[in-house]
């Protein structure tokens, strides 16, 4: 068989990822972001771009490598990373996904602008966004030292890219990590072991291990200990004032189900400097901050693994032909297709409004809930929409050459990252319980959509009566509140901002109990076709 095969899709390049995505547009307008409209543009015609998606590729076909020790035998713990890491953080960093909220001049909407930056990298390669959600998640942590946040947010908020380990005040650009899990205790931080020893004023002597560090070789870190007072937050960097290697080990790479170009590690600390970062005892209370806007990345990266397995799907569905028409004009596989988009669309819909809060001050007790609500239920529903968008492909979405087995091991992780399954479900509890206003901050969100669908009221009416009184005090039930909630939540987002066919579609699916939750089970009552036209078309 000679020439090119017919019938083939091919790779899906060229377009813009973000002018390409009418929604992501108009969300990232009607929320505050649209002065950044330009720089998006950019972002997305390069990462649209063959050169790109193969660095995305590389970067995971060549993780890093660890170098504890150097030819001579001295301890040096240094991360090795294929150029292709290098290239993507260098594009990243530039753009500002790092620390665009937090430089001199931010305009409101900055959080926003940053979200749909941070959609488009992780559209491409998700490995390289840790590091970067990180760094950008610091900052309102940071606040609770003065001195430490006046040192560090200079360093953290240039757009220059230095990988090289040497101390940060010599460098051009700094990155930040976070280190909480012990083997012993998990998520039950409480349990940690580590110990901080004083060392005069602010600083301490940090003592024990974690395991789980990611980006082992980022310029400082956020850790949890056991000062004398009790669990206590410090930044560990890699380097003293004195300008000599602080005493942080890197003592293995993880071997991950996915996001391989990321060093997640384990690490331990032998008499390490660190500078306390708030009071003694009040470790869980500080670090939160930081959890909770990589909590907002986790569903940010969710939401792009989606968009991206969908945008794959349907450019494999309009271009192959089976039984004398397209894939995609097939009535079941139409059905499919509309399914996955109205999950597409929820989720990025949700994120722009999620990210909102956070460039509003005011609606700090309406992120606060709804922060863990859209964690765990958009982590949750993205391994079920993945693996049906590869589906779509059949046999070609299985084989390494296609870009879904990537996204298909990507889209557990977010699920798992910054609090698994039930310890989000739990802190939506603790949320409505113990933060001032939340409850009530949701009720006002979901009323604000009152009389816009008539299956739409008796749900909100529902989750006014699950949210009276600071909401059930069963934990078994946890779940199924966070579960209802969530979808709640969405769809009063969606008939307020979404496209009718949409919204009306999601309503109608997802707030009764005929669709199930399996995909491809939409009503033919439905408009499917306008549904499945807002695909991105990359």
């Amino acid at each position: 068989m000679t020439g090119h095969p017919s019938n083939m899709p091919g790779l899906l390049v060229g377009g813009n990822t973000f002018a390409d995505d009418a929604t992501l547009v108009a969300g990232v307008d009607r929320f505050g972001g649209g002065f950044a409209a330009d720089d998006l543009h950019a972002l997305g015609g390069w990462l649209a771009d063959e050169e790109a998606i193969v660095l995305g590729v590389d970067a995971n076909r060549f993780p890093p490598e660890l170098r504890s020790h150097d030819r001579w035998g001295r301890r040096i713990d240094v991360v090795d990373f294929h150029p292709a890491y290098h290239a993507l953080m260098e594009r990243s960093v530039g753009a500002g996904v790092h620390s665009l909220p937090w430089e001199d001049g931010a305009p409101e909407g900055a959080h926003v602008a940053r979200a749909a930056a941070m959609h488009l990298i992780s559209r491409n390669e998700q490995g390289h966004g840790c590091p970067i959600s990180m760094t950008y998640a610091v900052a309102p942590a940071l606040r609770a030292n003065g001195d430490a946040f006046a040192e560090w947010l200079p360093r953290f908020t240039t757009r220059a890219y230095d990988p090289s380990f040497k101390p940060a005040d010599r460098k051009s650009g700094a990155l930040f990590g976070m280190a909480m899990t012990e083997r012993q205790g998990g998520s039950d931080v409480r349990a940690n072991l580590t110990t901080a020893t004083p060392a005069g004023g602010d600083a301490y002597r940090i003592d024990g291990h974690k395991y789980f560090c990611s980006a082992p070789m980022n310029d400082a870190f956020l850790v949890l200990a056991q000062a004398p007072g009790g669990l206590t937050c410090f930044l560990l960097p890699r380097w003293t004032p004195d300008g000599e290697v602080n005493g942080f080990r890197i003592e293995r790479l993880k071997d991950k189900l996915g996001n391989r170009s990321n060093a997640s590690s384990e690490v331990s600390f032998d008499e390490a400097w660190a500078v306390r970062i708030g009071d003694e005892g009040r470790g869980v209370p500080t670090i939160i901050e930081m959890v909770n806007a990589t909590r907002l990345d986790c569903v940010i990266g969710s939401t792009a693994i989606v968009r991206e397995a969908v945008a794959q799907a349907v450019h494999h569905t309009r271009n192959r032909a089976t039984f004398g028409r397209t894939l995609a004009d097939h009535p079941l596989m139409g059905n499919v297709l509309a399914d996955l988009v109205i999950e597409s669309e929820a989720m990025l819909w949700s994120m722009l409004r999620l990210a909102a809060t956070f460039d509003r001050p005011e609606e700090d007790p309406l992120r606060r809930i709804l922060t863990p609500l859209w964690k765990f239920w958009v982590t949750k529903r993205c391994p079920i929409v993945t693996g049906e968008a590869l589906e779509c492909l059949g046999g070609l979405g299985y084989v390494e050459e296609s870009p879904m087995p990537r996204l298909l091991r990507e889209s557990p992780l977010n699920a798992i990252w910054e609090g698994s399954g039930n310890v989000i479900a739990l802190d939506t509890l603790r949320a409505l319980k113990t933060s001032p206003g939340s409850a009530d901050a949701l009720v006002a969100e979901l009323e604000w959509s009152s009389g816009r669908h008539e299956l739409l009221d008796p749900a909100i009416e529902r989750a006014k009566d699950l949210l009276a009184d600071g909401g059930p005090r069963d934990e078994a039930r946890a779940r199924r509140l966070v579960r209802d909630l969530a979808l709640t939540a969405q769809a009063a987002v969606l008939v307020r901002e979404a496209e009718e066919a949409v919204a009306d579609a999601f309503v109608r699916s997802r707030l009764t109990d005929g669709h199930g939750g399996v995909l491809g089970t939409l009503s033919p009552d439905l408009d499917l076709e306008a549904v499945a036209a807002l695909a991105p078309a990359r």
